[in-house]
C-alpha cells in the first residue's frame, strides 16, 4: 500500500520541460536602431503587438484512465509532453564595443525575464498534474465523467497561470520595471 501512495509523487518528479529557442534578425548601429528593429521583427503576440521577446509552449499528456471495481474511474497516470518555446532577439550586425556590451546586457535581461515566464509554465504543468493524477469520480465505469472533472479544474487553474503572467508582466514592463530599465539602457546614447 505504501507504494502506491509513493507512487504518484515519484512519476511526477521524472519529467523535465523541453526548451526551445527562437530567434528573429535584429540589425542596426546605434540602440535607437536595435530598439526600432525589435519593433519591426520581435514576435507578434496577443492582437498582433510587437514583443522584444516571447515565451510560449506546447503541452500535450499521455494519461492513465482505470475502471475500479466499484464502478468509478481514477486517472492513475499523468504524463506530460511540455516544449517552452523562446522566441528571442539575435543581432545580425557588428557593434561597437559599447554598444555590444549595451546589447550583451539588454539581451541577457530580456533572457532572465523570458526564463521566469517558462517557470510559471513548468508551474502550471506541476499543478495540472498534482490535479490529475489520484482523480476519482464515482459511477463513472466509462471513465468520462472522470476527463470532465478534469477539465473543470484546469479550467480554473489556467486563468490563474494567465493572470500571474500578466502580473509579472505589469510589473516588469511598467515604469521603472526591469524590462523598462533595460530598454532605456540600451538606448540611452551614454
Amino acid at each position: 500500500m505504501c507504494a502506491l501512495s509513493l507512487w504518484p509523487a515519484a512519476a511526477q518528479a521524472q519529467w523535465k520541460p523541453v526548451e526551445q529557442v527562437k530567434t528573429y534578425p535584429v540589425k542596426g548601429t546605434s540602440g535607437i536602431e536595435l530598439y526600432s528593429s525589435i519593433g519591426e521583427n520581435g514576435p507578434k503576440v496577443g492582437s498582433q503587438v510587437r514583443a522584444i521577446a516571447h515565451t510560449d509552449f506546447k503541452l500535450t499528456w499521455s494519461r492513465k484512465y482505470e475502471p475500479q471495481q466499484d464502478g468509478a474511474c481514477t486517472l492513475v497516470s499523468a504524463r506530460p509532453n511540455i516544449i517552452i518555446i523562446y522566441t528571442l532577439p539575435k543581432l545580425t550586425s557588428k557593434l561597437s564595443p559599447a554598444l555590444q556590451q549595451k546589447w550583451d546586457a539588454f539581451t541577457a535581461g530580456v533572457r532572465r525575464h523570458e526564463r521566469v515566464h517558462g517557470a510559471m509554465i513548468e508551474d502550471l504543468v506541476r499543478q495540472i498534474e498534482a490535479a490529475s493524477i489520484g482523480l476519482s469520480v464515482p459511477n463513472d465505469p466509462k471513465c468520462t465523467k472522470v476527463r470532465a472533472e478534469l477539465q473543470s479544474k484546469i479550467a480554473v487553474i489556467f486563468p490563474a497561470h494567465q493572470q500571474r503572467n500578466r502580473d509579472f508582466d505589469k510589473v516588469e514592463l511598467g515604469d521603472g520595471g526591469n524590462v523598462q530599465q533595460l530598454i532605456l539602457q540600451l538606448v540611452n546614447e551614454r
